[in-house]
């Protein structure tokens, strides 16, 4: 009797609850203060000067187009300890005289390249129908002759890698077999 008696009367505890909490509202909003001209004693507006933002604003889109001109010379390697553009072996690279000739060699020729597409892309622009039939095909053989010359290129600055490495190539198990071959039996002596 005394479980029905409890059940009955949490039953309804519960049901008379029920409605005050379906009935929320949200809590309204607090009531701003008035904010009168700073003579009256209310809060002072900030002063806004149209030329120091933009001239904030100048400088910030100048200081992020500099980081991005950066970003595209550097391109998307990844690099090392505190952001070298490589090690030890990097510098040889760059330092070497071949590569470096290779490299103002290849520049030089992009130059011509892109000065030939220019051309021809303002006769493109002139021409008649039939001309321009001939003047794509010019633009074809040059972007083969470039896709030519840049695997040439790709592979001459390989060979040279390799043998900078080869001549830089770490000895030390050559060293080891030859420091063996002394005719010393005891290694400890």
């Amino acid at each position: 009797m005394k479980i029905k008696t409890v059940l009955f009367v949490g039953a309804i505890t519960f049901a008379l609850a029920t409605p005050d909490s379906l009935m929320a509202n949200p809590k309204p909003k607090p009531v701003k203060p008035d904010v009168g001209d700073a003579k009256e004693g209310g809060k002072e507006r900030p002063k806004f000067d149209a030329s120091k933002i933009k001239d904030r604003l100048k400088a910030a889109f100048d200081k992020r187009k500099k980081k991005r001109g950066d970003a595209k010379k550097d391109g998307h390697k990844v690099k090392g300890k505190g952001g070298k553009k490589g090690g030890a072996f990097g510098k040889l690279v760059r330092d070497d005289e071949k590569i470096k000739e290779l490299r103002e060699s290849f520049k030089a020729g992009a130059k011509e390249q892109h000065q030939k597409i220019r051309d021809l892309h303002k006769q493109l622009k002139d021409a008649s129908d039939e001309d321009k039939d001939g003047l794509r095909e010019q633009l074809k053989g040059l972007r083969a002759d470039w896709v030519e010359g840049m695997k040439g290129n790709r592979e001459e600055v390989r060979a040279r890698l390799k043998e900078i490495r080869e001549e830089f190539k770490n000895k030390r198990d050559e060293v080891i077999d030859a420091n063996d071959d002394d005719g010393d039996d005891d290694p400890g002596e």
